[in-house]
């Protein structure tokens, strides 16, 4: 099968694609806020031809899943993710996950995956742990009213939100002499528009508040870490570098000038790299 759909224990309905040779190493890609697998079009394309079989599913509340109302969690996305999993019975896989997707890798690793030696290695791209918020015990975090804005131009303007978020900060596009993809932006407002208002909505909450210190020290799978230095949407010093550093297993890689959505703009450069760390 090369897309479908699975019914998890609540009744959401899942869709994923499953590309390439069934007995080829799986790699699982989770996408970003408030994004679907098509995110990941560059690398499921450049891995299946390089031989491997290539998994994405669209997170519940968006792309082509059920728009539910519940369940818009990091554990709810991580065991959604591991019903995926389970469906297709993949063993030995490599999980990727960018930004939100990071998390969900995350917890994933931690509380599904990794008990049951269905992981073989991770990777966490411009990814969410371990804390985005603010806090007392995470000083260098982003403030709530960032969040709260994030909520607000939702709920207002969706449609707008997202068209200002792609042409803007995710791509670094608003930076000086940047070279800017009409394409990509329409791309990113498109599969953000697939999706149910109330999961993205709700999973401003999920990213930005969960905190995520527990699932990165659980986790002992080889793992690499990657993250541009001119990320505006995910600070790399209070992600990447603190994800290195409670990730036993980790490899840190930082690129300079790369934006939040590295993996789009400069696939070329990322794609090569995520198959050296598969391979070695």
């Amino acid at each position: 099968m090369s897309s479908g759909f699975i019914k998890t224990k609540d009744g959401t309905e899942i869709f994923f694609k499953d590309w390439g040779p069934k007995d080829a190493q799986p790699i699982h890609f989770h996408h970003g806020w408030p994004l679907s697998a098509d995110d990941w079009d560059a690398q499921m394309l450049f891995f299946l031809a390089n031989g491997y079989r290539v998994v994405a599913h669209d997170r519940r509340g968006h792309g082509r899943s059920s728009q539910v109302d519940s369940g818009n969690t990091i554990e709810q996305y991580a065991a959604d993710a591991s019903a995926v999993v389970e469906h297709l019975d993949l063993k030995n896989a490599v999980h990727i996950g960018h930004s939100t997707g990071g998390g969900e890798v995350a917890r994933y690793v931690a509380r599904f995956g990794q008990p049951q030696g269905r992981v073989a290695k991770a990777v966490l791209v411009s990814a969410i742990p371990p804390l985005m918020l603010k806090t007392a015990s995470n000083p260098d975090g982003t403030p709530i009213a960032v969040f709260d804005g994030f909520r607000s131009a939702l709920a207002a303007n969706r449609a707008q939100f997202y068209l200002d978020v792609a042409s803007g900060p995710f791509y670094g596009f608003n930076r000086p002499g940047a070279k800017v993809s009409q394409g990509i932006i329409q791309n990113w407002w498109r599969q953000g528009m697939m999706g149910g208002a109330i999961a993205q909505y709700e999973g401003i909450k999920a990213f930005s508040e969960t905190d995520q210190t527990d699932d990165l020290k659980a986790i002992t799978v080889p793992t690499l870490v990657l993250q541009g230095d001119d990320d505006q949407v995910v600070p790399y010093k209070d992600a990447a570098v603190l994800q290195a550093k409670l990730v036993k297993n980790s490899t840190l890689k930082i690129y300079p000038g790369f934006p939040h959505g590295m993996l789009t703009t400069h696939a070329d450069v990322i794609n090569p790299d995520l198959l050296a760390f598969v391979k070695g």
